[in-house]
């Protein structure tokens, strides 16, 4: 499991402000429930204080945290005091996020510049991405979104920037994009790309699915209480059936087609396509 402080486990066990507010001056939406990850966040505002705000989020137990401690971080403050409020101010709020749970607390973030955009009559935009060029189709993240991420975050690499966005956590066919945002971000000339892999043969290919299945994917579901198993592979196609809290879960498309197709994608072949048996 993951290692959650104290404070964590307090805003996931009992979430403060939870639910929708129906006289709020305005709402933030960011994420998208497909990609297993949605805050809306509600705020009310008088004299340019914001008296109360509360949430709705769908996500794991770093999301609602992440959500409760930020509606206790906005109150009281001046709207100019919230906007400068970032992801490492929630983070730090709750004591500290497992890295692979940051992009929970970039979450809030957005969440909360899309608000304050919002109640100043400024464009959002669609809520499920910000401004820019989508990079990372898997999860909808765009280049805007990784390189106030990366800068903000000093971030070094795909890894980094997966851990606080999740873009490159699915297909990975924007791996090479993002390495030029984070050379972008970082001031640095943009990586040589790497020669073409050899291709495998198809016996190669089916011992190399079964272990990265085995020591990298499985042991990922497991930490939040699922699991998977193979079923059946058919040259390029991966069959496989979800078990444990993934069964019947509604980001199980998520997690088939970002999840498990991108870390196979990444590992073994480009052209894998993983289903549900």
């Amino acid at each position: 499991m993951w290692e959650y402080t104290d404070i964590v486990k307090e805003h996931f066990l009992n979430p403060k402000n939870v639910g929708e507010m129906k006289d709020a001056s305005c709402v933030g939406e960011v994420g998208s429930i497909a990609c297993g990850d949605a805050l809306k966040l509600f705020l009310k505002i008088e004299d340019g204080i914001i008296r109360d705000a509360s949430f709705q989020t769908f996500g794991c137990a770093s999301a609602i945290a992440s959500s409760s401690a930020l509606t206790e971080l906005v109150k009281g403050k001046t709207v100019d005091e919230a906007m400068k409020i970032t992801n490492k101010d929630i983070a730090a709020a709750l004591g500290g996020l497992p890295k692979e749970k940051m992009h929970c607390s970039v979450m809030g973030e957005e969440a909360l510049e899309a608000a304050i955009k919002s109640y100043r009559g400024e464009d959002v935009g669609s809520h499920e991405h910000s401004e820019g060029e989508i990079v990372c189709e898997c999860f909808g993240v765009t280049d805007e979104q990784i390189l106030h991420a990366v800068r903000e975050n000093d971030l070094k690499t795909i890894e980094d920037v997966t851990y606080y966005t999740k873009a490159g956590g699915g297909c990975a066919k924007c791996h090479e994009k993002i390495e030029a945002l984070i050379a972008q971000a970082r001031g640095e000339a943009a990586p040589t790309p790497a020669p073409a892999p050899k291709k495998l043969s198809n016996l190669q290919r089916m011992k190399l699915i079964e272990e990265v299945l085995e020591k990298e994917i499985r042991p990922r579901l497991q930490l939040d209480g699922g699991d998977i198993e193979l079923a059946d592979i058919d040259g390029l196609t991966v069959v496989v059936n979800l078990r444990g809290r993934c069964t019947g879960c509604p980001a199980s498309q998520a997690t088939v087609q970002g999840t498990v197709q991108g870390i196979l994608r990444e590992k073994v072949d480009p052209e894998i396509v993983v289903r549900e048996a």
